[in-house]
């Protein structure tokens, strides 16, 4: 029997506990069992856990488009793989079959092919929540090319540095989006980005919203032209199973974001096996994921996670609120959504809403519901399970992250018993322990420390594009010979674990993962500021909004502290992205800073909190006396 499914909890343990003794005999099962190969591999799994190496099925050959696509044809090649539904609810939403999308990935790989394109080079996605943005990272992974996918609500500054960060020879964009109400420039916000970058050769553009753009001659071309004299039968490259995949970017909590980097075969496995066992998912079931293709939710489980299994996957282009709350659930019942996954701000958001939106709409289809991107809140919790689920879906809470490339921790719907705010138990095959200050590893339960991972798994990041040692330093420095995931946890009297949060300096706003320093790099670039920190604060619909506290150059009164507040923010807003906007601003005349020189944030965080009890041991601080001034500036 195949190791993919998981059909009851006593399975699971004896799964899991398999998984645990013989990790290498359970990843090779599922790996020989559920995928097509050209070559199989000659180990597992290789690694040295304190230089960050690790290696899955190596020497092994595939393409995971040939899993992804190609595989499916004789049996699903008329089935459903996609179902894009536009922003406006009065276009019509369009069905993608698995022969369509084959044929469609094929023109688009030959495209790439024909503009210069090879195995190995880099290819920026830029684009909307569009099919053409499944179908483009499709095609790089059929050439062998590697996608980095940026998320389209970027700045032209961010956008640049990822950009000139990864090397992209070439930039898929287009003409604009539409989100909601707006409708946003996309070309031109490339045009603007690509003033600072020289890697780029060509840009390859959509055209969605018929806007006016700018066509650089020589660089820019309209895509329709070319797909409509492309073939549509395109050779899979043979790729090893180490071969990088992708390049995701994902905030740091000091300095630049992080190009992490999946490579093909462990990330293969990992997302198609967790789709399959978390989502209990089945053949005529219809599968959406609300997030944004540029996060990893959405490479995982809108993209490679449902394709890998044959599923049908929705691509939404919209956003919850329009035109009105009840478009989600205008969406489920249409399309007969039977698994739905989404992210604890859409839910708190939602939930202030009249229930009138949510009650016009039959929601009987659903199976499972799901939660990502933060730790959900219980009430939250509540209302989702309640009028959502109707008490009868199972509610996957999902603990990963953009460096684990899959699902970690999490309920097994219909296998699992839930517990609101709990993420419960590791996946088979996954190994998490919780360490305490002195690196020692906390045994027992009903305990709390650092939450690292003791032995690989598939669909780990293998680096950091272009700086191993960071990768080495941010996540195998603190707990030599483990995998630290940033997170703190605690593990309850049976063994379910609670994620309670970042244990650095990265604030997760609406599921956004936002390290602080560009933010206070971004803000330290207006001409009034000299100096910033960052943290988070509750906020009833994001889980956490920014608190901001500036010293400004000229100190005394400030005139008009509405516009300054205004200007910062659209520093952040042009240097950033609209989505680290701050949602508090406080002038203060200094931080508390160590000798060392470092803001104790601790106290900035307990203070934006309005919880003035108790701010710990401050003997190290030069200058204890700040903190008075701050607090009674907040009140």
């Amino acid at each position: 029997m195949s190791y993919y499914k998981v059909d009851n909890l006593e399975q699971y343990f004896k799964h899991y506990n398999k998984s645990v003794r013989e990790p290498r005999k359970f990843w090779g099962k599922i790996a020989e069992e559920n995928f097509t190969w050209y070559q199989q591999w000659d180990k597992v799994v290789d690694f040295n856990m304190a230089e960050g190496d690790i290696k899955w099925f190596t020497e092994a050959k595939l393409n995971i488009t040939k899993n992804a696509i190609d595989r499916h044809l004789n049996k699903r090649g008329d089935k459903t793989a996609i179902i894009f539904e536009p922003n406006n609810p009065e276009e019509e939403a369009l069905h993608i079959t698995y022969n369509d999308l084959h044929q469609r990935v094929c023109k688009m790989a030959n495209v790439l092919r024909d503009q210069g394109i090879a195995k190995g080079d880099r290819v920026c996605i830029y684009l909307p929540m569009i099919p053409e943005l499944a179908v483009a990272l499709l095609a790089c992974a059929r050439i062998g090319a590697i996608h980095s996918v940026i998320f389209a609500g970027f700045s032209a500054d961010a956008v640049s540095n990822r950009i000139t960060d990864s090397g992209c020879k070439m930039v898929i964009t287009a003409d604009g989006g539409f989100r909601g109400s707006k409708t946003i420039a996309l070309k031109e916000i490339i045009d603007e980005a690509l003033e600072k970058c020289d890697s780029v050769e060509k840009i390859l553009v959509v055209k969605r919203t018929n806007t006016q753009v700018n066509m650089m001659e020589g660089r820019d071309q309209w895509i329709q032209p070319l797909l409509d004299e492309a073939s549509d039968n395109s050779i899979a490259e043979i790729m090893d199973a180490e071969d990088p995949l992708f390049i995701l970017y994902t905030s740091g909590s000091t300095g630049k974001p992080k190009g992490m980097v999946h490579t093909t075969a462990g990330y293969m496995v990992q997302s198609a096996y967790t789709f399959k066992n978390v989502f209990a998912y089945e053949e005529t079931d219809v599968f959406w994921c609300t997030a944004d293709i540029g996060w990893i939710t959405g490479h995982s489980y809108i993209v490679y996670g449902p394709l890998l299994n044959g599923a049908t996957t929705v691509i939404f282009e919209g956003v919850p609120s329009y035109p009105d709350f009840s478009r989600f659930w205008q969406i489920i019942e249409k399309h007969k959504i039977t698994q739905f996954y989404t992210a604890p701000t859409a839910i708190r958001a939602l939930a202030k809403e009249n229930l009138e939106y949510i009650n016009k709409y039959a929601l009987k289809s659903l199976k499972v519901i799901g939660s990502v991107g933060e730790p959900i809140n219980e009430e939250a919790w509540h209302w989702y399970n309640d009028h959502v689920g109707a008490k009868k879906c199972p509610v996957v809470d999902t603990w990963w992250q953009t460096e684990t490339g899959g699902i970690m921790i999490s309920p097994l719907a219909f296998v699992t018993p839930t517990k609101p705010t709990y993420a419960t138990l590791p996946l088979p095959g996954i190994q998490p322990v919780l360490m305490d200050e002195k690196r020692n590893e906390i045994e027992g339960n009903q305990v709390v420390g650092s939450l690292c991972i003791k032995f690989p798994w598939p669909g780990i990041a293998r680096t950091i594009w272009g700086d191993h040692k960071r990768y080495i330093d941010t996540y195998f420095s603190a707990f030599p010979g483990k995998f630290f995931t940033g997170d703190g946890a605690l593990r309850d009297e049976v063994g379910y674990y609670r994620i309670t949060g970042r244990v650095d300096d990265v604030v997760i706003v609406s599921g956004h993962n936002l390290g602080t320093a560009p933010i206070e790099d971004a803000i330290n670039e207006h001409p009034a500021v000299a100096e910033s920190a960052i943290v988070g604060f509750p906020h009833d619909v994001k889980g956490k909004a920014l608190y901001g506290y500036v010293i400004l150059k000229e100190t005394g009164e400030i005139r008009n502290k509405e516009n300054l507040f205004k200007e910062i923010n659209q520093h952040i807003s042009d240097h950033v992205g609209p989505i680290a906007k701050l949602d508090k601003i406080q002038f203060v005349d200094g931080l508390p800073k160590t000798r060392s020189g470092k803001i104790m944030r601790r106290i900035l965080r307990k203070i934006a909190e309005g919880d003035f009890s108790n701010f710990g041991d401050t003997s190290t601080l030069l200058n204890p006396e700040i903190i008075e001034h701050i607090k009674e500036g907040s009140k």
